[in-house]
């Protein structure tokens, strides 16, 4: 991708509909323009123009919006039409762009690209958008805004300048130890800081595995025995028919997966096949795979149609929170005691589906009252804090002084490897191939 191009996509959503929005962005958008609208509206002003080929025949009329650089998305001279949403006038308009010498169709995630080597986002901010973009939840909605308004990259921004002090004043300390103008010691002050620094970042870290859940979903799993009432259960939760259900013994042969909304969190519910012995070939490989995914848990609904029948011989993930649950209770027998499960449910009838909805919200992550979701969201981001706080213990536990300036030269490049502050040139090819074209 040559940033010298001027590149150009349908950035709205997929057509037809009622408004679509093509972009262009590079050194000749003016005279591109020009040559679609006959003169440059002026900067940041919506006008309506009508937008004609190289032989005068109209193409739309719609409003067009012109950005000169820098103050653009991109960091670029750039454009928007805002055109109607027909197949064939974009097609029309896009066509007639690419005649045009010097324009090309843009890659994916190339606009926001751009606005990254521009100096317009950084990288967290980049990653946010995405992000914001697929968001499909209020939780998703509200930890990518953190991201993509710049709040996560703040904390970040703070973190390398108290490191970039630190070592400020322990290298003046080293080479300048004999002037009068330098403190003759500024050791304590300054690792009392390092040491709250990396307590700090450490405390970040710990709350990656709620970003997980925000980002990705809570994993709740529906298991038990056959005819346990799980392919019903799924089917009420989605509100669809998702699952097959009959009376014959494992129906389900295979993992079937629905995203759901709960109190604002993504919720990924998974129905399985029956867990018991047997020799039939299909249906091992359904439970294999129904072990395979109770295994990556982060909650189990176990089921069972009677009293005592709530075994599950799985390894569970570590602190998995098991809510039994009996079904079919509008049934004349078996006879339930109080003690016997947590939760008494009937599809048939909706009895208990109110109970188990208030026992899965209360196994989501409890956000109330907080208006700002610092955490770091993705691998990358975790993986960077920890080498940064890696460095911060070695540099806290050195006796050597430059060894110790060097641990924390470290500790600021991995925090600035997350932003893209420092060499990430190998990072940029996966993180915009997340981006439709257009963005």
């Amino acid at each position: 991708m040559l940033s010298t191009d001027t590149i150009y996509a349908l950035s709205s959503g997929s057509l037809p509909a009622g408004v679509a929005i093509i972009r262009v962005s590079g050194p000749t958008t003016a005279n591109a323009v020009v040559q679609l609208c006959g003169t440059l509206p002026p900067p940041r002003m919506a006008t309506l123009r009508t937008i004609r080929t190289r032989n005068g025949e109209t193409l739309d009329s719609g409003l067009v919006l012109y950005f000169p650089a820098p103050g653009s998305f991109t960091g670029e001279d750039c454009c928007e039409l805002q055109v109607h949403g027909g197949r064939a006038v974009v097609s029309a308009i896009l066509d007639e762009l690419a005649a045009i010498n010097g324009l090309r169709h843009a890659e994916a995630g190339e606009f926001a690209r751009r606005a990254f080597q521009n100096g317009k986002l950084d990288l967290v901010e980049v990653e946010g958008l995405a992000d914001l973009i697929s968001a499909e939840t209020e939780m998703q909605r509200r930890l990518a805004i953190e991201h993509s308004g710049g709040g996560q990259s703040a904390l970040y921004a703070d973190w390398a300048r108290r490191l970039t002090h630190s070592r400020a004043m322990i290298e003046a300390e080293l080479d300048f130890a004999d002037e009068d103008d330098v403190p003759g010691s500024v050791s304590v002050a300054i690792w009392e800081d390092v040491g709250r620094l990396r307590q700090e970042i450490d405390r970040h870290i710990g709350r990656a595995g709620l970003a997980e859940i925000i980002r990705d979903g809570l994993k709740i799993v529906i298991a038990g025995e056959p005819n346990a009432g799980k392919s019903s259960l799924l089917n009420a939760l989605a509100q669809r028919d998702i699952a097959i259900v009959t009376e014959v013994a494992g129906t389900t042969r295979d993992v079937l997966a629905v995203d759901l909304s709960l109190a604002g969190f993504s919720v990924k519910l998974f129905d399985t096949a029956g867990l018991r012995e047997t020799d039939e070939l299909v249906e091992r490989e359904g439970i294999r795979r129904a072990r395979q995914v109770i295994a990556d848990a982060d909650l189990v609904l176990l089921l069972s149609e009677k009293p005592g029948y709530f075994r599950i011989d799985e390894v569970l993930p570590e602190n998995v929170t098991v809510i039994r649950v009996a079904t079919k209770v509008d049934r004349p027998s078996p006879s339930w005691a109080p003690s016997d499960a947590d939760i008494f449910l009937s599809t048939r009838t909706g009895a208990g589906m109110a109970d188990l909805l208030t026992a899965l919200q209360s196994h989501l992550p409890d956000l109330v009252g907080k208006t700002a979701l610092a955490m770091p969201s993705r691998k990358r981001h975790v993986d960077c804090l920890r080498q940064a706080s890696a460095a911060l213990e070695l540099s806290l536990g050195s006796s050597d002084l430059e060894l110790r300036a060097e641990q924390l030269r470290q500790a600021g490049d991995a925090l600035g490897k997350i932003s893209g502050r420092v060499d990430v040139e190998n990072l940029l090819d996966v993180i915009f191939s997340e981006f439709c074209i257009g963005k």
